[in-house]
């Protein structure tokens, strides 16, 4: 039993002896193999797959996150991208040029700089203005206000400044300032044709004249333009393949600036020596209807716009409708011939120069009594003419005026009224006497000088002309009189200026046959109602008169001492047609002008022209010892001695330069710098005789 109770107790603890050994036993075994473990790990290429590894869940990041970026967010960056550093732009290129009618550049654009900022990007406004201010000449204080002040992105500073001013902006290089590209309007031959040519604003749209008129020609169409903008602010135009920079058309004139350069000097002469309000005058080809000169003074620089006041911006050939006076006689005559109420040796009392007829007196400026049709017009009686009109009636009287284009615009490219023509039923009898003389009618420059036409062509109507590439019409549109009545007609008007006792003696011009109409139309003065005592002087003439080739018209408003269009604007007449007699060639001789401004000496003077190298002889009435106020386009007080070296100047400062010693040179190329130019600078300016030629070629770079 004993023995028993031995075995049953101490199997237990066998048991445990057993497992305390099992579980020694284990433990020993189990920390040798935890060494021998470690021992046997190859730890430089666990150090490898752990870089391994590391770079492997790199990589995936990366590429997730390009994912993510590229396909995720890609639209909205791609979009932000482009609104900071690229942007479509409306461009707006160069305009068209505008020429004479012998290739003379009359109008022309060129490249200049503005200056900008970008406010977000200066960080110091007090220092950049320090800096900005006294390079383009502008207070610092106004511009650090300005910049300072400003919201946007974008801000003008100061717009098209000269080639020296850009350049000490772009040396500068201030942050947030930059310069950009545009383009400048410069008039070579500066006030000429200032009124007929108009000017342009500062955004380069036209604004008055032929540039207003055919904007829609000579401005470019705007083009989208795809701009990328450097970290420095400057801008990169990326041109499309086979895409052309946008560029107006260019427009072709049927202005001869020679001949514009005789019409404007005669005016000025007038308009200086009678102390007139403006003074102006229309030269045109009879055989196409070209005009060749629209002269207007006082004169107009379209290149300094803002220093002219609109009255002398005004086309007034166009633009002003003033009664004509006695020059609208002629149409008068031919209306009645026409309908055979008188033939030209049909009698008329001319009331020994005064006519009163119920509350209506009419006055004659010299007593006549019973004269010939032919003499009624060439002494220009009021009395005889306004019975004249009495004898046509109004349906008659108005259709023949509507049919030489009075009361309408005349279709020439640029802005003019239709003047005042009363329809029928607003005629009385009064009406239809004043109007036989030149009143209650008001018609502008252009007007008459196309009625005028109509009589030299032999009774056709023929449109005026003003643009070259026009089609010339072969065959005149509408007869308005018969051949027989125009030829009438124009005798009549020869007889004025070639016979003694005509009214125009003092248009003739030595070897040629001049006819032509004088007027001296009364001013209504609309403070008090009635007729004051300013004059409209003026002479329509042609010449020769047999087969006429030139007609010129001169208006000479409001003229002081003299007021009669005889006395004030037929010399004016003469003066330009002298000048154009020689200049075509008419005569192997140019003729003789006599000074018409109480000059008894008999003197003539001599001097030659000298415009973009020719030299055109001619006579003027100019004394020596006056100072010429217009001698050439471009004419400055100071000269250089010698020819100026203008290589690598800007288009603008090379022909400024040219033009201080009177001469206007010819450009050649496209383009605003000069590269090459003849003579070569540091000639002596040749003699008017010599015939140099002054040329500048111009390119892009």
């Amino acid at each position: 039993m004993f023995t028993l109770l031995s075995r049953r107790h101490n199997r237990p603890n066998a048991v445990r002896v057993r497992r305390k050994t099992a579980s020694g036993d284990r433990a020993p075994h189990s920390g040798g193999g935890k060494r021998q473990w470690f021992r046997n790990v190859d730890w430089s290429r666990v150090r490898i797959n752990s870089v391994v590894c590391v770079f492997g869940l790199l990589w995936l990041g990366i590429w997730g996150r390009a994912w993510h970026l590229q396909m995720i967010e890609g639209p909205h960056l791609a979009d932000r991208a482009k609104r900071q550093h690229m942007t479509s732009e409306l461009v707006t290129g160069r305009r068209g040029m505008i020429y004479d009618r012998n290739g003379q550049i009359l109008a022309r654009s060129i490249e200049v700089r503005s200056v900008y900022a970008n406010p977000r990007e200066i960080q110091d406004f007090s220092a950049v203005a320090a800096i900005l201010g006294p390079v383009l000449g502008m207070d610092a204080q106004e511009l650090y206000e300005k910049l300072s002040r400003s919201k946007r992105g974008f801000e003008y500073i100061k717009r098209k400044v000269d080639d020296y001013t850009a350049e000490a902006v772009r040396q500068a290089s201030l942050p947030g300032i930059g310069l950009t590209r545009e383009y400048d309007r410069i008039y070579p031959f500066r006030h000429m044709a200032g009124q007929l040519l108009g000017f342009v604003d500062m955004d380069g749209k036209g604004s008055e004249g032929l540039e207003a008129a055919l904007e829609s020609r000579l401005g470019s169409i705007p083009a989208r333009r795809i701009v990328q903008r450097a970290p420095g602010g400057r801008r990169f135009y990326l041109h499309e393949e086979g895409q052309a920079e946008p560029s107006g058309q260019d427009v072709g004139l049927t202005i001869d600036v020679q001949m514009q350069f005789f019409a404007e000097e005669a005016v000025a002469r007038a308009s200086r020596e009678y102390d007139a309000r403006w003074s102006g005058a229309l030269v045109v080809d009879v055989p196409t209807g070209d005009i060749l000169a629209w002269a207007q003074y006082p004169f107009f620089n379209p290149n300094s716009y803002s220093e002219s006041s609109p009255a002398v911006r005004r086309n007034r050939l166009a633009i002003d409708a003033l009664e004509p006076g006695s020059t609208f006689k002629p149409f008068v005559m031919a209306t009645a011939l026409q309908e055979r109420k008188v033939t030209p040796s049909t009698l008329i009392d001319c009331e020994q120069g005064r006519w009163k007829t119920k509350n209506f007196t009419i006055r004659d400026t010299s007593s006549h009594g019973t004269l010939p049709a032919t003499k009624v017009l060439r002494y220009s009686s009021n009395i005889g003419m306004a019975k004249i009109g009495l004898s046509l009636g109004v349906p008659t009287f108005y259709r023949y005026l509507h049919a030489m284009g009075f009361g309408e615009r005349t279709g020439l490219p640029l802005a003019e009224i239709r003047g005042i023509l009363h329809k029928p039923r607003d005629w009385s009898e009064v009406d239809i006497m004043s109007t036989a003389f030149g009143q209650s009618v008001s018609v502008t420059g252009v007007q008459m000088a196309q009625a005028y036409l109509a009589l030299l062509s032999s009774g056709f109507h023929k449109p005026l002309r003003l643009l070259e590439e026009e089609a010339r019409v072969e065959e005149p549109r509408e007869r308005v009189f018969s051949e027989q009545t125009a030829q009438a007609v124009v005798q009549m008007m020869r007889d004025v200026v070639q016979e003694n006792d005509g009214t125009g003696k003092r248009a003739r011009v030595d070897g040629v046959t001049v006819g032509g109409k004088t007027g001296t139309a009364q001013k209504a003065d609309n403070r008090v109602g009635t007729y004051g005592q300013k004059r409209l002087a003026s002479f329509v003439g042609f010449f020769p008169a047999d087969r006429p080739r030139y007609l010129i018209l001169v208006m000479v408003d409001e003229p002081n001492n003299q007021q009669f269009g005889g006395v004030v604007a037929a010399p004016v007449f003469r003066e330009i047609a002298g000048r154009v007699v020689a200049y075509s060639g008419m005569l192997q001789h140019a003729p003789t002008i006599a000074k018409s401004s109480g000059d008894s000496s008999g003197k003539i003077y001599r001097r030659g022209l000298k415009l973009a190298g020719n030299d055109i002889p001619y006579l003027g009435e100019i004394p020596p010892p006056r100072p010429l106020s217009m001698n050439l386009p471009g004419h400055l007080a100071k000269a250089s001695e010698r020819v100026p070296d203008v290589l690598g100047k800007s288009v603008r400062n090379a022909v400024e330069l040219f033009a201080r010693a009177g001469i206007m040179p010819a450009l050649k190329g496209t383009g605003g710098k000069v590269v090459r130019q003849s003579p070569q600078a540091g000639s002596t300016w040749a003699d008017e005789g010599r015939g140099v030629e002054y040329i500048l070629w111009l390119s892009e770079r």
